[in-house]
């Protein structure tokens, strides 16, 4: 019995349960490339095309992110890159999805397994009857077919393999964003510019499969972790992916705007590229959320994409690509705020309150002068860099 009990003690890898063949392989390996040809050596050519042919004719370059817009529209290398990117972009998804659909049942089945056995001592609390927001049920997010929380049968997580899964062959593989690389660089800052701080509970909003949130486990050894967000799919398919790492997280479906916690409830509060998916109207109600949760001397950063005042107008403009042509229709609004003043809005201190650019992992602290606004040469977020911002509440 004993052997049975150790045999049986240990949940199956969901992300190793989908097998793709030859031909899957070869095309989601040419569709991370694609990509990564779209948004990095194609964008480079488009703005050197802009420099150099577009911008000349109109006797300086652009101020304003909206007047590189205008001037470009029409030009055949942006209309070409734009297509290319979207094409690339929706490639990426559609390549996981007959592996995934495939395995689904050995998927819901190892889904099941974790639930019904929590061995790592997690849990998973799901609410049929939460009413997804409009934002995410009228469009599919980042082209993702069937979004995050679509279900077609029961106990599905079909939805979160094709979004983790996907989000591989999308990232390129680049281990820094598809695996917990955000959580890795902003548990390290934590460490270093806030020595004192020991949280023993925290929170991880829209967290997905929860890949920025087993990071922080790791990184704050008997951390209490939670992780909401209102995809079930995701939810039942992170919990097993937690499970099988034998790290306890406990996830529940929850809207982030208003959550079943008791008031300060978190020592840490993160978020990581969630709230420019969601509107303005409903990033002001998450952070008073944040703000009820957070007990004091609690910490809070969000990492997001930088706010338009921090960047040049090429950047802002190649940022803003994704609010017309990618389903985020938020993007633009979102990023259109001071981040400081929402903050005080929410009840937050602005002198306890910051948004800057962390060095990636490889960098932190010893490159951190690099990476100031105003230094030139600064990586940009996303390529060396990410921006975060957030709050302290008083003790």
């Amino acid at each position: 019995m004993a052997q049975m009990d150790l045999a049986n003690s240990t949940i199956a890898d969901i992300e190793t349960v989908t097998q793709p063949t030859h031909d899957e392989i070869a095309r989601q390996r040419f569709c991370s490339v694609l990509r990564r040809h779209a948004i990095q050596d194609f964008a480079t050519a488009v703005e050197a095309d802009y420099r150099e042919r577009v911008a000349p004719k109109a006797g300086a370059p652009a101020t304003r992110w909206r007047e590189i817009d205008k001037a470009m529209e029409r030009e055949n290398s942006y209309r070409f890159y734009s297509t290319l990117r979207y094409n690339a972009q929706e490639m990426c998804f559609l390549s996981v999805q007959p592996e995934v659909e495939r395995a689904l049942p050995d998927l819901i089945a190892v889904a099941r397994d974790a639930a019904e056995r929590n061995p790592a001592g997690g849990s998973l609390r799901l609410d049929p009857a939460l009413a997804v927001p409009a934002y995410v049920t009228n469009l599919d997010v980042h082209l993702t077919p069937g979004c995050f929380h679509s279900e077609f049968t029961e106990d599905d997580v079909a939805q979160g393999a094709v979004v983790s899964l996907g989000s591989r062959v999308f990232t390129a593989q680049q281990s820094h964003r598809s695996w917990g690389g955000v959580a890795r660089v902003i548990s390290r800052w934590i460490k270093a510019a806030y020595p004192d701080f020991t949280p023993t509970r925290m929170l991880d909003i829209g967290t997905t499969s929860g890949k920025n949130l087993i990071p922080y486990v790791e990184a704050f050894p008997g951390v209490e972790a939670h992780g909401i967000d209102v995809g079930a799919p995701l939810l039942r398919y992170g919990h097993a992916v937690a499970e099988h790492a034998g790290v306890p997280v406990h996830y529940s479906q929850q809207n982030a705007e208003h959550t079943d916690f008791p008031d300060g409830h978190f020592d840490l509060i993160v978020s990581s590229f969630f709230f420019h998916e969601i509107p303005v109207w409903a990033t002001k109600k998450v952070l008073a959320e944040c703000q009820r949760l957070l007990k004091p001397g609690g910490l809070m950063v969000h990492q997001e994409l930088p706010a338009h005042d921090l960047v040049d107008a090429w950047e802002n403009y190649f940022w803003n690509w994704d609010t017309r042509n990618n389903n985020e229709p938020a993007y633009t609004a979102f990023r259109d705020q001071d981040p400081i003043a929402l903050m005080a809005d929410a009840g937050f201190d602005p002198a306890a309150s910051f948004a800057h650019i962390l060095p990636d992992i490889g960098a932190y602290p010893d490159r951190t002068a690099a990476f100031a606004w105003d230094e030139p040469g600064r990586p940009r977020h996303g390529k060396g860099g990410w921006y975060v911002f957030g709050s302290r509440k008083p003790a």
